[in-house]
């Protein structure tokens, strides 16, 4: 028993010395924030709920009221692309890669960029099976929210490391 303290011990001081640490939520520049994003858009409302999660950030709901707000982020495109990448001898469909990309930017309401315009793209491999059809459009679904779930995590990184711009 005392040869498991000890090995828990000397793990948790190891992981210390070599500078692990959890990822927390990031410390934000600026405490309110208007996101203008599409209602319908399950990557928007992804980025909501974790810019609400952090317990830091205020959201400003009301597009009128975004001039009370720090810092506004525009997600100025998304797209989500299904493209064939591999046909057997017959003609159908072998393989598939999936593509999410986005493009945002932060400023302050007054036009002042924090984070200049900037696409982040996640892409996944998807092989195909005509009769499997059914379990490759959830197993595609899975893969869409996973790249979302990255993208939004991707995002949430770089707010943290926003700075207000110089001479402000």
């Amino acid at each position: 028993m005392k040869r498991r303290l000890l090995c828990a011990v000397v793990a948790a001081a190891a992981l210390g010395a070599c500078g692990f640490r959890l990822r927390g939520s990031g410390d934000f520049a600026f405490r309110t924030l208007y996101a203008n994003v599409s209602t319908r858009s399950a990557l928007g409302n992804e980025l909501k709920r974790h810019l609400l999660g952090t317990g830091r950030i205020d959201l400003v709901a009301d597009a009128q009221q975004q001039m009370q707000a720090d810092v506004v982020l525009d997600i100025l495109s998304e797209s989500r692309e299904r493209v064939v990448v591999g046909l057997n001898a017959s003609g159908q469909v072998r393989e598939l890669q999936l593509r999410l990309k986005l493009r945002f930017r932060l400023r302050s309401p007054a036009g002042q960029e924090w984070i200049e315009p900037v696409e982040l793209q996640q892409q996944r491999d998807l092989s195909f099976t005509e009769t499997a059809a059914l379990s490759k459009e959830i197993e595609e679904d899975m893969m869409f929210r996973d790249m979302q779930t990255d993208l939004v995590q991707q995002i949430m990184r770089r707010l943290a490391a926003a700075r207000p711009p110089a001479g402000r």
